[in-house]
């Protein structure tokens, strides 16, 4: 039977792993680092070690991608309890805010395509469901449609849609496009959000996107 000693600093195991794995998922991308090179660049530590902390190299990467937008979570929470803000100010801020995070461009440097890591994309989508929708993204628009803001029948469907769209549909890290064929992908999600009187995107955002798109295709 092999016993693993306890750290007596776990926490600061788990950052260096993190640290450690970031780096070398931008130097090399994600598809190209293997635990054993972490393993390798850590002081000491042991793959049974990293493997004590973490299942998998997907979960390093889950960790590192909270790691990342850990600020960006506080953000949006301020924006929801902004009493200052109408449900559709909130939902364009937080679209907004969330495109123009700093840390985003790292992590679509880093991250790998999607669709060949059908886990890493199933646990995108879970989160977004079971998470970002129901707790973000819903309470959002029924604060507008009580202050008139939003006008829909179907607040947790719209809440979903609009995740999924965003998160799935026009990520490039899912599906591989052209600048031209991104910003007409824009164009369309823009329009049809329209049509139900929701007006969330301008030209920054526009430009962030197809920013994330040249990111993604290098």
């Amino acid at each position: 039977m092999i016993f693993i000693s306890r750290n007596k600093y776990p926490e600061k195991t788990i950052e260096n792993i993190l640290d450690v794995a970031l780096e070398l998922f931008i130097k090399k991308g994600y598809e190209n680092t293997s635990i054993q090179e972490i393993v390798n660049n850590l002081d000491g530590l042991s793959k049974g070690a990293i493997y004590y902390h973490f299942k998998s190299k997907e979960d390093i990467l889950n960790s590192v991608a909270e790691k990342i937008y850990s600020s960006t979570n506080t953000i949006m929470m301020d924006i929801k309890n902004d009493s200052n803000l109408n449900g559709l100010e909130k939902l364009k801020k937080m679209f907004s805010i969330s495109l123009k995070n700093p840390n985003q461009n790292k992590m679509f440097s880093v991250a790998p395509k999607l669709l060949n890591n059908p886990n890493i994309l199933a646990l995108q989508m879970k989160e977004i469901i079971e998470n970002t929708a129901p707790n973000y993204i819903k309470p959002i628009i029924e604060e507008g449609i009580k202050d008139g803001s939003i006008k829909t029948n179907y607040p947790k469907e719209l809440s979903e849609i609009m995740i999924l769209i965003s998160n799935i549909w026009l990520n490039p890290l899912v599906y591989k496009n052209t600048n031209e064929e991104m910003l007409n992908k824009i164009k369309f999600y823009d329009y049809l959000l329209k049509k139900i009187n929701i007006d969330i995107f301008d030209q920054t955002m526009y430009d962030q996107i197809v920013k994330l798109n040249e990111l993604s295709n290098k």
